[in-house]
């Protein structure tokens, strides 16, 4: 087990989740970045991948070495801080593919074919005096989606299998047979469908703005499973308030867990509490990467998967 002495926690996990790490790891534990940490040396932080890790910290103590962050997205980090101070970090990315692709298809088919609305159709007794109205099929659309990372690039694949024309948007192409177009704005506008999948960063700030959603028109669906932080969130409110798109599906958010109430007034957005990697066998395997990770760097091996500097 390593040594409470050299392991700080920052940000706390699941019970299931905080059981593994009590099984391998020794450490002192603060609720976030922000706490003044009780020593200054630590060697090590382990921290969660929604917890932001602030320079002001790392600042604090001089003898880290590693960051092992549990989640594929890394934007909580200060990367260039890190490069300077020579502290290496790594992520989780692979194992969580799987279900972020399965929450994405849920959110789309719940967005198209109304599950939520059909379900409270029926439980409020109005089935057996109309019909739920039709709505909209998934076959034949065209899907845009912004990133073409590792879980864009399996979503893609199991999107094949519905029969839709596939389009992406990246800084730059890759050699992939989806069609590669070069602008956000210009995707939105030649699709039916808009799936956020791009990391957070300033690079993709509010890349999802106004232009953006008029774009995409008032057929369009919007869905985000990135960061909260692509989407200008006061004009996607404006632009469903005023049915400039079809719809919204929603699992990130910023400020979470305190989102904006003014989505929770809408009936045309689907909001779902982060939810992506939310499983039992995603969470497990998250988190023992992440612990392998630190091991690895007690042991002066090379990180399983570190992050890029």
């Amino acid at each position: 087990m390593l040594s409470e002495n050299s392991v700080l926690q920052v940000g706390f996990f699941t019970p299931s989740m905080q059981s593994a790490v009590d099984q391998r790891v020794k450490a002192d534990k603060i609720p976030d970045g922000n706490t003044v940490p009780k020593s200054f040396h630590y060697q090590t932080i382990l921290t969660t991948g929604s917890t932001p890790i602030p320079r002001s910290l790392i600042e604090q103590l001089p003898k880290l070495e590693m960051i092992a962050n549990c989640g594929v997205g890394y934007d909580n980090l200060p990367l260039a801080y890190l490069k300077e101070r020579g502290i290496v970090a790594s992520n989780t990315p692979g194992v969580l593919n799987a279900a972020v692709c399965e929450l994405t298809f849920g959110m789309v088919f719940a967005l198209l074919r109304k599950l939520p609305q059909a379900q409270s159709f029926v439980l409020e007794g109005r089935w057996p005096s109309a019909a739920f109205p039709l709505t909209t099929s998934l076959a034949g659309k065209r899907v845009g989606i912004v990133g073409m990372g590792r879980i864009a690039q399996d979503l893609a694949k199991r999107l094949i299998a519905f029969d839709v024309h596939i389009a992406y948007c990246t800084p730059k192409p890759k050699d992939l047979p989806y069609l590669y177009v070069g602008h956000i704005e210009a995707l939105a506008e030649q699709s039916d469908l808009l799936i956020m999948l791009c990391p957070g960063g300033a690079a993709t700030a509010k890349i999802a703005n106004a232009a953006v959603f008029k774009a995409l028109g008032p057929q369009g669906f919007f869905i985000n499973v990135a960061r909260g932080s692509v989407v200008d969130e006061a004009a996607l409110i404006e632009t469903l308030k005023t049915q400039g798109i079809a719809g919204a599906a929603l699992d990130v958010f910023n400020n979470e867990p305190n989102i904006n109430p003014e989505f929770l007034t809408l009936n045309n957005v689907l909001v779902l509490p982060h939810l992506g990697s939310a499983t039992t066998e995603t969470r497990h395997a998250m988190i023992e990467l992440t612990l392998d990770n630190l091991q690895a760097h007690y042991r002066h091996q090379a990180l399983k998967t570190p992050i890029p500097l």
